[in-house]
Protein backbone atom coordinates (compact mmCIF):
# COMPACT_ATOMS: atom_id res chain seq x y z
CA UNK A 1 0.00 0.00 0.00
CA UNK A 2 1.58 3.10 -1.12
CA UNK A 3 1.62 6.51 1.26
CA UNK A 4 -0.94 8.97 0.28
CA UNK A 5 0.72 12.10 -0.94
CA UNK A 6 -0.59 16.35 -0.72
CA UNK A 7 -1.99 16.52 -4.10
CA UNK A 8 -4.83 13.63 -3.04
CA UNK A 9 -6.21 15.87 -0.38
CA UNK A 10 -8.68 18.42 -0.16
CA UNK A 11 -7.02 21.99 1.31
CA UNK A 12 -9.77 24.44 0.34
CA UNK A 13 -10.63 26.12 3.09
CA UNK A 14 -8.69 23.94 5.24
CA UNK A 15 -6.22 24.68 8.22
CA UNK A 16 -3.10 22.31 6.94
CA UNK A 17 -0.97 21.03 9.52
CA UNK A 18 2.55 20.51 8.32
CA UNK A 19 5.46 18.77 9.91
CA UNK A 20 8.77 20.24 8.44
CA UNK A 21 12.31 19.40 9.67
CA UNK A 22 13.53 22.58 11.30
CA UNK A 23 16.40 21.49 12.76
CA UNK A 24 19.04 23.50 11.44
CA UNK A 25 22.23 24.59 12.35
CA UNK A 26 22.52 27.66 14.66
CA UNK A 27 25.01 30.20 15.16
CA UNK A 28 24.95 33.62 17.51
CA UNK A 29 25.08 36.72 15.45
CA UNK A 30 25.07 40.36 17.41
CA UNK A 31 22.89 38.89 20.38
CA UNK A 32 20.45 37.34 17.71
CA UNK A 33 20.37 33.80 16.85
CA UNK A 34 20.29 32.84 13.62
CA UNK A 35 20.79 29.89 11.26
CA UNK A 36 24.03 28.85 10.11
CA UNK A 37 22.13 26.72 7.19
CA UNK A 38 18.86 26.79 5.42
CA UNK A 39 18.86 23.82 3.06
CA UNK A 40 16.36 21.84 5.52
CA UNK A 41 14.15 24.63 5.19
CA UNK A 42 14.35 25.28 1.34
CA UNK A 43 12.21 21.96 1.52
CA UNK A 44 9.47 23.44 2.50
CA UNK A 45 9.18 26.01 -0.47
CA UNK A 46 6.95 23.81 -3.01
CA UNK A 47 4.66 22.08 -0.25
CA UNK A 48 3.65 25.58 1.87
CA UNK A 49 3.21 26.92 -2.26
CA UNK A 50 0.99 24.18 -2.66
CA UNK A 51 -1.02 24.44 0.24
CA UNK A 52 -1.90 28.47 -0.41
CA UNK A 53 -2.49 28.07 -4.44
CA UNK A 54 -5.21 25.36 -3.36
CA UNK A 55 -6.70 27.71 -1.34
CA UNK A 56 -5.73 26.71 2.29
CA UNK A 57 -6.84 28.67 5.17
CA UNK A 58 -3.58 28.21 7.43
CA UNK A 59 -0.80 26.60 7.20
CA UNK A 60 1.19 25.85 10.37
CA UNK A 61 4.71 24.58 10.37
CA UNK A 62 5.94 22.45 12.89
CA UNK A 63 9.27 21.14 13.87
CA UNK A 64 11.66 21.11 16.92
CA UNK A 65 14.83 22.56 17.03
CA UNK A 66 17.86 20.32 19.13
CA UNK A 67 17.26 18.48 21.92
CA UNK A 68 15.79 21.28 24.97
CA UNK A 69 15.03 20.65 28.63
CA UNK A 70 12.60 22.01 30.71
CA UNK A 71 14.54 24.46 31.58
CA UNK A 72 15.28 25.62 28.18
CA UNK A 73 12.04 26.92 28.03
CA UNK A 74 13.21 30.76 27.93
CA UNK A 75 15.78 29.73 25.93
CA UNK A 76 15.64 31.39 22.52
CA UNK A 77 17.90 29.25 20.87
CA UNK A 78 15.83 26.92 21.22
CA UNK A 79 12.95 28.72 19.89
CA UNK A 80 11.67 28.64 16.03
CA UNK A 81 11.02 32.47 16.09
CA UNK A 82 14.64 32.68 14.84
CA UNK A 83 14.13 30.95 11.85
CA UNK A 84 11.33 32.85 10.91
CA UNK A 85 13.17 36.16 8.94
CA UNK A 86 15.12 33.65 6.99
CA UNK A 87 11.91 31.50 6.01
CA UNK A 88 10.04 33.77 4.92
CA UNK A 89 12.80 35.10 2.32
CA UNK A 90 12.74 31.54 1.27
CA UNK A 91 8.63 31.76 1.08
CA UNK A 92 8.04 34.85 0.14
CA UNK A 93 5.11 35.72 2.50
CA UNK A 94 4.68 36.95 6.17
CA UNK A 95 4.70 33.99 8.83
CA UNK A 96 3.19 34.54 12.23
CA UNK A 97 4.98 32.66 15.32
CA UNK A 98 2.53 30.93 17.50
CA UNK A 99 2.00 29.06 20.38
CA UNK A 100 0.34 25.51 20.51
CA UNK A 101 -2.84 27.07 22.81
CA UNK A 102 -2.59 30.46 21.31
CA UNK A 103 -5.56 31.34 18.48
CA UNK A 104 -4.09 31.42 15.06
CA UNK A 105 -5.03 34.06 12.64
CA UNK A 106 -7.69 33.42 10.18
CA UNK A 107 -5.47 33.27 7.14
CA UNK A 108 -1.99 32.95 6.54
CA UNK A 109 1.36 30.98 7.76
CA UNK A 110 2.11 30.31 11.22
CA UNK A 111 5.04 29.10 13.04
CA UNK A 112 4.33 26.67 15.62
CA UNK A 113 6.85 26.63 18.86
CA UNK A 114 9.52 24.27 19.01
CA UNK A 115 7.68 21.29 19.96
CA UNK A 116 9.88 19.56 21.74
CA UNK A 117 9.66 21.48 24.40
CA UNK A 118 6.52 19.20 25.38
CA UNK A 119 7.31 16.26 26.82
CA UNK A 120 4.87 14.07 25.12
CA UNK A 121 6.07 15.05 21.64
CA UNK A 122 9.21 12.30 21.91
CA UNK A 123 6.94 9.97 23.95
CA UNK A 124 4.36 9.95 21.29
CA UNK A 125 1.93 10.76 23.91
CA UNK A 126 -1.98 9.89 22.24
CA UNK A 127 -3.09 12.88 24.24
CA UNK A 128 -0.24 15.47 23.00
CA UNK A 129 -0.81 14.02 19.75
CA UNK A 130 -4.56 15.17 19.80
CA UNK A 131 -3.53 18.86 21.24
CA UNK A 132 -1.69 19.26 18.08
CA UNK A 133 -4.38 17.70 15.71
CA UNK A 134 -6.72 19.98 16.95
CA UNK A 135 -5.00 23.13 15.57
CA UNK A 136 -5.22 21.70 11.76
CA UNK A 137 -8.02 20.08 9.56
CA UNK A 138 -5.34 17.97 7.37
CA UNK A 139 -1.88 17.04 8.03
CA UNK A 140 1.17 16.59 5.75
CA UNK A 141 5.03 15.16 6.61
CA UNK A 142 7.38 17.15 4.81
CA UNK A 143 9.84 15.62 7.76
CA UNK A 144 11.81 13.33 5.95
CA UNK A 145 14.89 13.46 7.63
CA UNK A 146 13.11 13.05 11.29
CA UNK A 147 10.85 10.10 9.75
CA UNK A 148 12.46 7.60 11.38
CA UNK A 149 11.40 8.68 14.82
CA UNK A 150 8.07 7.39 16.72
CA UNK A 151 7.14 10.62 17.74
CA UNK A 152 3.48 12.28 18.56
CA UNK A 153 3.64 14.63 15.23
CA UNK A 154 5.58 11.86 13.28
CA UNK A 155 3.01 9.02 13.71
CA UNK A 156 0.06 10.09 16.44
CA UNK A 157 -1.02 12.68 14.47
CA UNK A 158 -1.39 11.15 10.98
CA UNK A 159 -3.85 9.09 12.80
CA UNK A 160 -6.49 11.27 13.39
CA UNK A 161 -6.62 13.71 9.88
CA UNK A 162 -7.03 13.27 6.80
CA UNK A 163 -2.78 12.73 5.55
CA UNK A 164 0.06 13.31 2.96
CA UNK A 165 3.42 13.27 1.73
CA UNK A 166 4.80 16.55 1.14
CA UNK A 167 6.07 17.16 -2.43
CA UNK A 168 9.89 17.08 -1.15
CA UNK A 169 9.12 13.75 0.85
CA UNK A 170 7.99 12.42 -2.10
CA UNK A 171 10.62 13.21 -4.29
CA UNK A 172 13.40 11.60 -1.57
CA UNK A 173 11.55 8.26 -1.85
CA UNK A 174 11.25 8.11 -5.56
CA UNK A 175 15.24 8.65 -5.74
CA UNK A 176 16.44 7.16 -3.16
CA UNK A 177 14.05 4.11 -4.39
CA UNK A 178 16.72 3.74 -6.85
CA UNK A 179 19.34 2.86 -5.12
CA UNK A 180 17.59 -0.78 -4.29
CA UNK A 181 14.89 -0.76 -7.25
CA UNK A 182 17.39 -2.16 -9.85
CA UNK A 183 20.27 -0.41 -9.41
CA UNK A 184 22.82 -0.07 -11.77
CA UNK A 185 25.85 -2.39 -10.22
CA UNK A 186 28.25 -2.09 -8.93
CA UNK A 187 27.00 -0.44 -5.85
CA UNK A 188 29.60 1.44 -3.46
CA UNK A 189 27.71 1.97 -0.37
CA UNK A 190 31.01 4.73 1.64
CA UNK A 191 29.54 5.38 5.46
CA UNK A 192 31.47 7.22 8.04
CA UNK A 193 31.22 9.73 10.64
CA UNK A 194 31.35 9.18 14.57
CA UNK A 195 28.48 7.75 15.54
CA UNK A 196 28.54 4.15 16.21
CA UNK A 197 24.89 2.95 15.15
CA UNK A 198 26.26 3.18 11.02
CA UNK A 199 28.06 0.60 11.79
CA UNK A 200 24.62 -1.62 12.07
CA UNK A 201 23.38 0.34 9.14
CA UNK A 202 26.90 -0.74 7.04
CA UNK A 203 26.08 -4.66 7.84
CA UNK A 204 22.52 -3.98 6.89
CA UNK A 205 23.98 -2.70 3.61
CA UNK A 206 25.28 -6.08 3.07
CA UNK A 207 22.66 -7.70 1.42
CA UNK A 208 22.51 -5.54 -1.69
CA UNK A 209 25.56 -3.48 -1.91
CA UNK A 210 28.36 -4.61 -4.14
CA UNK A 211 31.35 -2.93 -1.81
CA UNK A 212 30.98 -0.73 1.44
CA UNK A 213 33.85 1.41 1.93
CA UNK A 214 33.98 2.27 5.73
CA UNK A 215 36.15 5.38 7.30
CA UNK A 216 36.00 8.29 9.41
CA UNK A 217 35.91 6.95 13.30
CA UNK A 218 34.09 3.92 12.53
CA UNK A 219 37.04 1.92 11.80
CA UNK A 220 38.10 2.93 15.39
CA UNK A 221 34.83 1.97 16.59
CA UNK A 222 34.85 -1.45 15.16
CA UNK A 223 38.72 -1.94 16.58
CA UNK A 224 39.60 -4.15 13.00
CA UNK A 225 43.43 -4.19 12.86
CA UNK A 226 43.98 -4.98 8.99
CA UNK A 227 45.84 -2.98 6.70
CA UNK A 228 44.01 -1.37 3.45
CA UNK A 229 46.52 -3.07 1.39
CA UNK A 230 45.25 -6.61 2.94
CA UNK A 231 41.93 -6.70 1.39
CA UNK A 232 41.57 -8.16 -1.85
CA UNK A 233 39.18 -7.68 -4.57
CA UNK A 234 36.12 -10.01 -3.63
CA UNK A 235 36.17 -8.50 -0.26
CA UNK A 236 32.58 -6.85 -0.48
CA UNK A 237 33.80 -4.54 3.09
CA UNK A 238 37.10 -2.50 3.34
CA UNK A 239 37.24 -0.57 6.48
CA UNK A 240 40.61 2.24 6.13
CA UNK A 241 43.59 2.72 8.11
CA UNK A 242 43.15 5.69 10.34
CA UNK A 243 46.06 8.46 10.58
CA UNK A 244 47.68 8.70 13.79
CA UNK A 245 46.03 11.05 15.59
CA UNK A 246 43.04 9.04 14.16
CA UNK A 247 41.34 12.30 12.83
CA UNK A 248 41.59 11.35 8.51
CA UNK A 249 42.07 8.00 6.76
CA UNK A 250 45.28 7.27 5.75
CA UNK A 251 46.81 8.30 1.77
CA UNK A 252 46.59 4.01 1.03
CA UNK A 253 42.99 4.12 1.92
CA UNK A 254 42.08 7.23 0.09
CA UNK A 255 43.79 5.31 -3.26
CA UNK A 256 42.34 2.03 -2.69
CA UNK A 257 38.25 3.83 -1.73
CA UNK A 258 39.25 5.82 -5.25
CA UNK A 259 39.58 2.38 -7.00
CA UNK A 260 36.55 1.02 -5.80
CA UNK A 261 34.63 5.04 -6.76
CA UNK A 262 35.75 4.43 -10.29
CA UNK A 263 34.54 1.25 -10.81
CA UNK A 264 30.97 1.79 -9.10
CA UNK A 265 27.59 3.03 -11.37
CA UNK A 266 25.63 3.66 -8.34
CA UNK A 267 27.24 5.57 -5.19
CA UNK A 268 25.73 6.12 -1.94
CA UNK A 269 27.89 9.10 0.18
CA UNK A 270 26.80 8.86 3.50
CA UNK A 271 29.52 10.88 6.02
CA UNK A 272 32.49 12.54 5.82
CA UNK A 273 35.95 10.56 6.13
CA UNK A 274 37.88 12.68 8.81
CA UNK A 275 37.85 16.08 10.52
CA UNK A 276 37.17 18.24 7.80
CA UNK A 277 37.03 21.36 8.78
CA UNK A 278 40.84 21.23 9.78
CA UNK A 279 43.34 22.20 7.13
CA UNK A 280 45.83 18.96 7.77
CA UNK A 281 42.58 16.46 8.26
CA UNK A 282 40.37 17.18 5.25
CA UNK A 283 42.84 15.60 2.70
CA UNK A 284 40.72 11.88 2.54
CA UNK A 285 37.29 14.28 2.55
CA UNK A 286 38.38 16.03 0.06
CA UNK A 287 39.73 13.75 -2.20
CA UNK A 288 37.23 10.73 -1.69
CA UNK A 289 34.31 13.39 -2.39
CA UNK A 290 36.46 14.43 -5.46
CA UNK A 291 36.41 11.02 -6.91
CA UNK A 292 32.82 10.13 -5.80
CA UNK A 293 31.64 13.76 -7.91
CA UNK A 294 33.83 12.99 -10.65
CA UNK A 295 32.22 9.39 -11.07
CA UNK A 296 30.34 8.39 -14.35
CA UNK A 297 27.49 6.80 -11.87
CA UNK A 298 23.91 7.67 -10.32
CA UNK A 299 25.45 9.27 -6.59
CA UNK A 300 23.16 9.95 -3.46
CA UNK A 301 24.64 11.87 -0.57
CA UNK A 302 22.98 12.92 2.39
CA UNK A 303 23.64 13.86 6.17
CA UNK A 304 23.86 17.32 7.77
CA UNK A 305 28.49 16.87 7.62
CA UNK A 306 28.48 15.61 3.88
CA UNK A 307 25.81 17.85 2.47
CA UNK A 308 28.45 20.93 4.57
CA UNK A 309 31.10 19.24 2.88
CA UNK A 310 29.94 19.27 -0.76
CA UNK A 311 29.00 22.78 -0.37
CA UNK A 312 32.50 23.24 1.33
CA UNK A 313 34.20 21.83 -1.82
CA UNK A 314 30.94 23.24 -4.64
CA UNK A 315 30.18 19.85 -5.57
CA UNK A 316 26.75 19.62 -5.30
CA UNK A 317 26.01 19.71 -8.68
CA UNK A 318 27.76 16.75 -9.29
CA UNK A 319 25.01 14.73 -7.30
CA UNK A 320 22.34 13.12 -8.77
CA UNK A 321 20.20 13.54 -5.46
CA UNK A 322 21.30 15.62 -2.11
CA UNK A 323 18.71 13.78 0.40
CA UNK A 324 17.71 15.86 3.89
CA UNK A 325 18.36 12.72 5.75
CA UNK A 326 21.07 11.45 7.59
CA UNK A 327 20.22 8.60 9.84
CA UNK A 328 16.54 8.87 7.77
CA UNK A 329 18.34 8.08 4.51
CA UNK A 330 20.04 5.14 6.03
CA UNK A 331 17.39 3.85 7.69
CA UNK A 332 15.02 4.40 4.54
CA UNK A 333 17.35 2.56 2.00
CA UNK A 334 18.01 -0.32 4.30
CA UNK A 335 14.43 -1.09 5.71
CA UNK A 336 12.65 0.60 2.64
CA UNK A 337 10.44 2.10 4.61
CA UNK A 338 10.41 4.49 7.64
CA UNK A 339 7.75 4.77 10.87
CA UNK A 340 6.56 8.20 9.56
CA UNK A 341 5.97 6.83 6.02
CA UNK A 342 3.86 3.88 7.86
CA UNK A 343 1.63 6.58 9.81
CA UNK A 344 0.45 7.59 5.74
CA UNK A 345 -0.79 4.54 4.22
Amino acid sequence: MEPKKLQDLDLNGKRVFVRADLDVPIVEKVNVFVPSETYRLEVLKDTVNYCISKQAAEVVIVGHMGRPTPEDQNNTKFSTQSLIPSLEKILGCGIVYRKIDEKAPINGVTMLENIRFYEGEEKNDPEFAKTLASIADVYVNEAFAVSHREHASIVGVPKLLPHGLGIWHQKEIENLSKAFENPQRPLVVLISGIKDDKIGYAKAFEEFADKILIGGKLPDLMQIDKSIRDYSETEKVLVANLTIDKFDITVNSIDRFKEEIFKAKTIILAGVLGKYEEEGHDQGTREVFGAVARAKAFKIVGGGDSLAAIEKYELKADFNWTSVGGGAMLEFLTKKTLPGIEALK
